[in-house]
């Protein structure tokens, strides 16, 4: 495992060559504004008051120029009466610019809100082969640091675009106050462009690839946290350790890259402004002394200029900002733009009741999008993990599939719930074909244990309830009984209360699939998939649910996936699946007598059950 996560790691990542170069304009944008739409009241808000605040902001030198031109020609109530307007615009700009900072900011956090309510809706519309064959850290990075750099850039974006407004009033206030001057003022202007557009060329591929990096590094530190107690019982903490650093370096590297390709162009771009202003001061102070401009003028212009130079100023942190931000999301459409290879057709239907008949039809099925090759099939010649499977189970009838690990039974359970859908032949529920039906109502009719149950970081109760938030404590607590969960919940301090922690992993296998078993059965469902869902339960305690499943679920249409004995015992009648074929099915007995594949699986299930025994 180590050796193939190391292997994962030295990867490079490359942005899609579609996505590399960052004249692909503002579509990510347009993207965006039907979200933005939604917070159109502060929007409003803010982009009113900010325009008012920028109309102030630019007539104060106007102002202050007519201040001055007043208190040098000794016109004192002039003088007073431009003082009181300044202090009133001064007041106004500090108003307007605050309410306007607020409104915009409430934009930015709304829209990553809902971003992020987006992405995990449709993310939970995807299908299982999508998950299959993205990392977990790269779908947990869009969900936290890309839609952060997009709020970033949503919050301090239209600040900057309020500049390069105050750019342009500006550049039209200097017009009227002396042409050539003005002309002077933006003789760097060409130099910055140019600038500009190296540093947006070289930054744009180094940031894709430090939010993938990013993404990896999530990756880890997800594996490392769930797969503690595997880390620590091969006694593996240093190799992870190193792995970690192995990831955090290449970010590193990825980083400075950056700040290097910063360094080369930042500085030019925000010197030549500088430059400007200092030829501008000295243009300016010869006109001021041979009398062609007033000192209120020049003063009024020096503060122009000061204005102009306020968007490059920001210019290399808007670059930066605008390229992490189109980077992320590329990588946050790209999700969304995912199609779900699973979905309701337009004639779907509601499966309302049903007696619970099953029928695989010529079945043929491979993971064709699995990273994993054994799971893709690729020890089976036809590169098949379920072969033209042909299998009928009455109504009420439980039927126990057994097989080899790898032979596909717990395939049989993921076909019928559409996890996937086969790649020909079919299913069918009581003759209804499940490509016909609703996702949502089809799984409400099926309930599934699986061997590795997943329990949520919340109370037990919560975790049984889960399909079932409106069931009552009585109807929680008799699904515990049935499966056997009610005494060892009792005796905890806080009972149905108990949080449990991560995935459940503060209590046992065993109690962990008895509160998944407990789950299930508080749906009531009309067809249920036990895929060795008591494997870690030992045999004392097996015995007393199974009792309870036998009466319990008489009129359930039983899917077993077992290799114990006791639990085969449950079936009506059993399969023995073989390469995703069925070659044999009769009573446990008569297979057990006939069949020496079966009597092996029968003899290794029994060997390790008396092994857990001991």
């Amino acid at each position: 495992m180590i050796e193939s996560q190391k292997h994962k790691m030295s990867l490079s990542h490359q942005p899609p060559k579609n996505s590399i170069n960052p004249d692909t304009g503002l579509g990510w944008v347009k993207r965006l504004l039907p979200v933005a739409r939604s917070h159109r009241k502060y929007l409003i808000t803010g982009l009113s008051v900010g325009a008012l605040a920028l109309i102030l902001n630019v007539a104060v030198p106007a102002i202050a120029k007519e201040a001055i031109d007043a208190a040098i020609g000794s016109r004192i109530s002039d003088l007073t009466m431009w003082a009181i307007i300044l202090i009133i615009v001064g007041v106004g700009r500090f108003a307007t610019g605050a309410l306007y900072r607020i409104s915009l900011f409430k934009v930015a956090w709304g829209v990553e809100t809902d971003l992020r309510a987006l992405l995990y809706s449709h993310l939970t519309k995807l299908s299982f082969s999508y998950f299959d064959r993205t990392q977990s850290g790269q779908i947990i990075s869009r969900a936290n640091s890309d839609i952060r750099s997009i709020q970033v850039l949503l919050a301090f974006g239209p600040l900057i675009a309020m500049s390069i407004i105050s750019f342009i009033l500006a550049f039209c206030f200097m017009l009227t106050l002396h042409v050539p001057l003005t002309l002077v003022s933006l003789c760097t202007l060409p130099g910055v462009y140019f600038f500009g557009q190296k540093l947006r060329h070289s930054v744009f591929p180094l940031t894709w690839v430090s939010q993938a990096r990013l993404a990896e590094l999530a990756t880890i530190v997800d594996e490392n946290i769930n797969g503690t107690r595997v880390v620590k019982s091969f006694a593996a903490e240093e190799q992870q350790v190193t792995l970690l650093q192995k990831a955090a370096r290449h970010i590193e590297w990825v980083n400075v890259q950056t700040i290097k390709e910063r360094a080369k162009f930042n500085p030019i771009i925000e010197a030549l402004p500088r430059i400007g202003m200092a030829i501008v001061l000295l243009y300016g102070g010869l006109l001021a002394i041979d009398e062609q401009v007033s000192i209120g003028a020049l003063f009024a212009f020096n503060a122009y200029v000061i204005m102009l130079q306020a968007p490059f100023r920001m210019f290399g942190f808007l670059l930066l900002q605008t390229q992490r931000a189109s980077a992320s999301a590329s990588r946050i459409f790209e999700v969304l733009d995912e199609k779900p290879e699973i979905s309701d057709l337009p004639s779907a239907v509601e499966l309302n009741r049903i007696e619970g008949s099953i029928t695989f039809k010529g079945v043929n099925f491979s993971y064709k999008n699995s990273k994993d090759p054994a799971e893709r099939g690729d020890n089976n010649p036809q590169n098949q993990i379920i072969s033209y499977l042909n299998l009928h189970i009455k109504a009420g009838e439980s039927v126990a599939i057994v097989g080899m690990t790898g032979s596909g039974k717990s395939t049989i359970a993921r076909l019928l719930t559409r996890f996937y859908d086969v790649d020909s032949g079919s299913i069918s529920i009581d003759g209804n074909d499940i490509r016909n039906i609703r996702l949502n109502s089809l799984r409400q009719k099926i309930g599934i244990v699986f061997d590795e149950p997943f329990l949520f970081s919340t109370s037990i109760g919560e975790n049984i309830s889960y399909g079932n938030p409106n069931a009552s404590d009585a109807e929680i607590h008799e699904a515990a009984k049935k499966a056997q969960a009610y005494n060892f919940i009792s005796d905890l301090e806080d009972g149905f209360s108990t949080v449990v922690g991560e995935r459940g992993y503060t209590l046992s296998g065993g109690q962990r699939q008895r509160i998944a078993l407990a789950r299930s059965l508080l749906e009531k469902p009309n067809i249920l998939i036990l895929d060795d869902a008591t494997s870690a339960i030992d045999v004392g305690v097996e015995s007393l649910i199974h009792d309870e499943l036998k009466s319990s679920l008489r009129d359930t249409t039983t899917i077993l996936i077992a290799q114990r004995v006791s639990t085969i015992a449950l079936a009506d009648r059993v399969v023995l699946l073989q390469d995703g074929a069925i070659t044999d099915e009769g009573s446990h007995s008569s297979l057990l007598e006939r069949n020496e594949l079966y009597a092996s699986i029968i003899a290794e299930g029994t060997s390790r059950t008396s092994e857990e025994a001991d």
